[in-house]
């Protein structure tokens, strides 16, 4: 996997600190998502999508502003509605 250049929002920070999200699940996620969709309510934005293994499989979202250089992580949460779908 190459490496990747993201800036993180304070949201995305306080977000992976409160939910223990290490930083490489959020890059991996990034970097080789199992699905890449826009954002339908934010433009500019997309969402990458992979099952974490280490964590039960749950799906770690991860919606990123794509037109900025560098890319910008916005958020990031488990997505209860892709369990099981990718």
């Amino acid at each position: 996997m190459a490496r990747l250049t993201l800036e993180y929002s304070l949201h995305a920070i306080k977000s992976m600190h409160d939910r223990e999200i290490p930083q490489a699940w959020v890059e991996s996620t990034v970097a080789e998502p199992a699905l890449r969709e826009p954002d339908r309510d934010h433009p500019g934005v997309e969402r990458f999508f992979r099952p974490i293994p280490e964590f039960g499989g749950r799906v770690l979202c991860v919606p990123v502003n794509t037109r900025v250089d560098p890319w910008r992580v916005v958020t990031l949460f488990f997505d209860k509605r892709k369990r099981g779908a990718l």
